[in-house]
């Protein structure tokens, strides 16, 4: 059984404003997929989550998730480090 994969610390505040802006989030823990699968509007995007706090090296995608990027060939796949990267993906515009 393999055990719960580590959540990035921005992990639960992008969960929390995407569904505030009424997306669907089902949260991915297949150790080689993006965190999160996400309905907007009715299209559906994969988001890989990276904490933009850590340094550099810290924020690479695995080999595995590399991979996957690499061969998607489905919808929109994103890497997304901040809440407002995660809205720029399902085009979102934020104002302030």
């Amino acid at each position: 059984m393999r055990r719960a994969a580590r959540k990035d610390g921005n992990h639960a505040i992008i969960v929390q404003g995407l569904r505030a802006v009424g997306a669907s989030v089902r949260i991915l823990d297949e150790k080689d997929l993006p965190d999160l699968l996400v309905g907007y509007q009715g299209q559906t995007h994969l988001i890989e989550i990276k904490d933009g706090k850590r340094k550099p090296s810290e924020r690479r995608l695995r080999p595995g998730q590399q991979r996957f990027f690499e061969e998607w060939r489905g919808g929109p796949l994103v890497k997304a480090e901040t809440l407002a990267d995660a809205f720029a993906a399902l085009g979102i515009k934020v104002t302030g």
